[in-house]
């Protein structure tokens, strides 16, 4: 009832759009999940890393077709194979007015690894750095443990902390719950905290320091709004600017609005299910003793087979999705051609799969998602236990606040659940390393790896394509990986999100692949 209430004020606002008075030196965002920190080095997480990309800087900015930028490092060079040096842009202030020095850097990534309790750790990033040295005020020399072809991407995901602001009595400095306060939350970026109560706005002010091109708004508000239905009447009613995904049955009447602009992007968010195949028991399937029936290929091929994901795409996602086999879309590196398009449904061959593997009567599963996380992420879960019941196997649905959800699977609680992962380097290592790896987080292998899938001979193809420089050779090593773990299905994708943003007349936003909502890239139409 209360959706429906919510719908009815969207549509009768449409009438009200512009009637009210909005201040042009704010900008209020409605987004769809708020950062589970703001420790800059705490959780690879969207909602994370896009407001710490609005208060810091990393030494190189993807841009939004996910192609690698200066930003800190206004040049840096290859010096042999293991060593770079990054050269920093002189007279960088961070937003209390101190100088950017190498010495920051050198902290930041000492830092990286001291953070305690991280879900997903930055480790992904910096598994291959052996050193990080000042080598005077203005160079940042980074030696890697051999050669690395993806250091300046990774870098891209580093923002660069305050060692003044950033120390403290712990191993790490600051800790989390400090930063959380905005201790020593102190970046280089075009913008500066200045409040965050927990389930209401996080509230951002222009940085008066910031080096490069000074963002349009005085004041950012970053409004969470897990309920897609209530982000758009919030939008409609002039309550805010900007919203993340819109409601996907409402997106052709927003395109068709002319008191609204839509912003899209080509996606590279892969939303997926994972499967536990180390519990024994599995906690969500009862009734088999110490058996998992996970842990049979068989049965997570009848799982793979029985999801119909071109009706998810299209009739759950309204279209605003990409059906797929793969981890990664084409035309980035490692993407399987051939994996692009989805597998049929066969519902009929799980059936018999399952019976093979001695379920002929299926078993009991539960599966866990989020809520209001991902583009209709509970309809999706929904669709799909719907569809393995088909098959014979007796599904519930867990649905839980993001928080809830994500530590429920870092603790291994979940038989099965649908996830998602944003890549925002553009190569397939980096998502087969952090959701398929041998999960050794402090390795920076398996951060997000829930189902515990390990295969040895996938890391060795996954270390030898890091350590590759031939493009052409490390791409092969990659699809190989990938082929690998899709035919063993020891993950199953469904399909990739296709990011939007709708905002008031008037303003414009340059669409992220990485899914990222940057106040900075938001612009009036001049």
């Amino acid at each position: 009832m209360n959706f429906v209430k919510t719908r009815l004020a969207a549509s009768a606002a449409l009438i009200l759009l512009g009637a009210l008075p909005l201040s042009a030196a704010d900008l209020k965002v409605g987004v769809k999940s708020e950062p589970s920190s703001l420790d800059p080095q705490f959780h690879v997480l969207v909602p994370n890393m896009q407001v710490t990309f609005a208060m810091f800087d990393p030494l190189v900015m993807m841009d939004s077709k996910l192609v690698p930028q200066p930003a800190l490092a206004e040049s840096w060079k290859a010096t042999s194979d293991t060593v770079w040096e990054f050269a920093l842009r002189k007279d960088t202030k961070f937003s209390d007015g101190s100088p950017l020095t190498a010495e920051d850097v050198a902290f930041t990534f000492d830092r990286i690894p001291k953070v305690p309790n991280s879900p997903t750790a930055f480790t992904l990033f910096t598994r291959q750095i052996a050193k990080v040295e000042a080598v005077d005020a203005h160079t940042v020399r980074i030696t890697t443990k051999q050669p690395y072809p993806l250091l300046i991407t990774d870098l891209a995901n580093l923002p660069i902390m305050s060692k003044t602001a950033a120390s403290g009595s712990a191993p790490e400095g600051k800790t989390t719950v400090e930063l959380n306060r905005g201790e020593g939350l102190v970046g280089t970026g075009p913008f500066k905290f200045v409040s965050w109560q927990k389930g209401a706005d996080l509230v951002l002010e222009r940085n008066p320091n910031y080096w490069g091109k000074s963002a349009e708004w005085d004041k950012v508000i970053y409004r969470p709004m897990t309920n897609p239905a209530a982000r758009a009447a919030a939008l409609l009613s002039g309550d805010i600017d900007m919203m993340e995904d819109p409601p996907t049955t409402d997106l052709e009447q927003f395109k068709s609005n002319a008191k609204l602009s839509v912003a899209q992007a080509p996606g590279t968010r892969i939303v997926y299910i994972a499967l536990d195949q180390k519990g024994e028991p599995s906690p969500g399937i009862p009734g088999l003793g110490n058996k998992n029936p996970l842990m049979d290929k068989r049965v997570r091929q009848a799982l793979s087979l029985a999801i119909d994901r071109k009706a998810i795409a299209e009739r759950v996602m309204g279209g605003v999705a990409v059906a797929t086999g793969d981890l990664l879309p084409e035309p980035m590196f490692g993407a399987v051609k051939e994996r692009q398009v989805a597998p049929a449904v066969d519902t009929a061959k799980a059936k018999a799969l399952l019976a093979e593997a001695g379920y002929p009567n299926g078993f009991q599963i539960t599966i866990g998602t989020p809520s209001g996380r991902y583009v209709n992420d509970v309809r999706v879960t929904q669709t799909i236990a719907a569809m393995w019941a088909r098959a014979g196997v007796k599904v519930e649905v867990a649905a839980a606040a993001s928080p809830v959800f994500f530590k429920s699977r870092d603790n291994f609680e979940y038989s099965a659940y649908l996830a998602a992962w944003g890549n925002s380097t553009g190569e397939m290592s980096t998502t087969l390393r952090s959701l398929v790896g041998t999960r050794e987080p402090s390795k920076g292998s398996g951060t997000s790896n829930g189902g515990r899938y390990s295969n040895p001979e996938l890391d060795a193809l996954l270390d030898k394509a890091s350590a590759t420089m031939d493009d052409k050779a490390r791409e092969e090593l990659l699809q190989k990986a990938d082929d690998m773990v899709l035919s063993d299905y020891g993950i199953i994708p469904i399909h990739f999100e296709v990011p939007v943003w709708a905002l008031r007349k008037g303003l414009t936003y340059a669409a992220r692949a990485d899914q990222y909502t940057l106040p900075q890239d938001v612009t009036s139409v001049k």
